[in-house]
């Protein structure tokens, strides 16, 4: 119903106390400088460890960015055995484990795999005691050389090439129907239970004509 006239308004609910409600952020210069001056000391504290963690390459969930690919949460299980590193020695040289992560392909295996022996080939391992370095610990000359780095720096994740190249069409492609392929393709997958169904059948009743 439209408003005509100048009428009281009806149901006007005008006291509602917002100013009550309001919700500022003038905090947020303060919290900024606060926030990098947490990062430095961490920095600092970790020193000469990286500031982050090692993080798988995984695709993004959802038909529409499955393409794309992005940090874990932690490597599977199954990619600490295949590049031969104990669970839990991994967590102690920086690199993030999830027990509950299962890999799908093999290309995610091997390309975890890569980024593991990347590494571990890179990684300068500090002995505990400096008079008594164990197998596996960096020499002196290595420790003294170490800097603090982060690790998404140096071993970067980056999209895969979704590009294809341009080329002719070849005589082989021009003859028949790409479409009338797909079509066929799809209703023989979609038939072929009752097709196998229908020839056990067929095999059955010739069986019992024979005898």
């Amino acid at each position: 119903m439209a408003i005509r006239h100048n009428n009281a308004l009806q149901r006007n609910h005008f006291r509602k106390d917002w100013d009550q409600r309001v919700k500022t952020w003038f905090n947020q210069p303060g919290k900024k400088v606060r926030r990098r001056r947490a990062r430095v000391a961490k920095a600092v504290r970790v020193a000469p460890r990286p500031v982050d963690k090692l993080r798988p390459v995984v695709h993004c969930p959802t038909a529409k960015y499955n393409m794309r690919v992005r940090a874990g949460r932690g490597f599977s299980l199954e990619e600490l055995k295949a590049a031969k590193i104990p669970r839990k020695y991994a967590r102690t040289v920086g690199i993030a484990v999830d027990h509950r992560r299962q890999n799908r392909s093999e290309e995610s295996i091997a390309a975890n795999v890569e980024r593991l022996n990347a590494y571990t080939s890179k990684l300068i391992v500090f002995p505990r005691k400096a008079k008594a370095a164990k197998k596996g610990d960096a020499d002196a000359a290595s420790t003294a050389e170490a800097k603090q780095t982060r690790i998404a720096s140096v071993l970067p994740i980056s999209q895969p090439k979704t590009e294809v190249d341009a080329r002719a069409i070849t005589s082989e492609e021009k003859e028949g129907s790409r479409y009338h392929d797909l079509r066929m393709a799809r209703s023989d997958a979609r038939l072929a239970g009752k097709r196998a169904a229908a020839a056990k059948k067929a095999e059955e009743e010739a069986e019992a004509k024979k005898k």
